[in-house]
């Protein structure tokens, strides 16, 4: 059973109506409510609360939408594809990681 990706109008690798391309793959893991979502203007359409960004030490925060692989930001963080099949990663995502990951540990 592969793991449910929330967002709006989303494909079967995860892909969302604001990101779109082959490469756009990944899903990220809210830490408030646990579901995992296409991308952070999916979650701020959708969920009642703020995205919850995840520690950098969790080992399951990312999600290939290609073939279901759990990653945590070490494995993740520069990757230019899936570690498990390959896929390629959209480059631009690393923008972004501010929005998913805390960068201490502090709360």
């Amino acid at each position: 059973m592969r793991t449910p990706i929330h967002g709006v109008l989303i494909d079967a690798q995860g892909r969302c109506a604001h990101y779109r391309q082959r490469w756009d793959v990944v899903a990220n893991r809210c830490a408030t409510c646990e579901k995992w979502w296409a991308c952070h203007r999916c979650h701020e359409e959708m969920a009642e609360h703020p995205f919850g960004r995840m520690g950098r030490e969790a080992s399951d925060a990312v999600l290939c939408g290609a073939c279901g692989h759990l990653m945590g930001y070490a494995e993740y963080h520069g990757a230019r594809a899936c570690p498990a099949c390959a896929h390629p990663f959209n480059p631009g995502c690393a923008s972004h990681s501010h929005l998913y990951f805390r960068s201490s540990e502090r709360h």
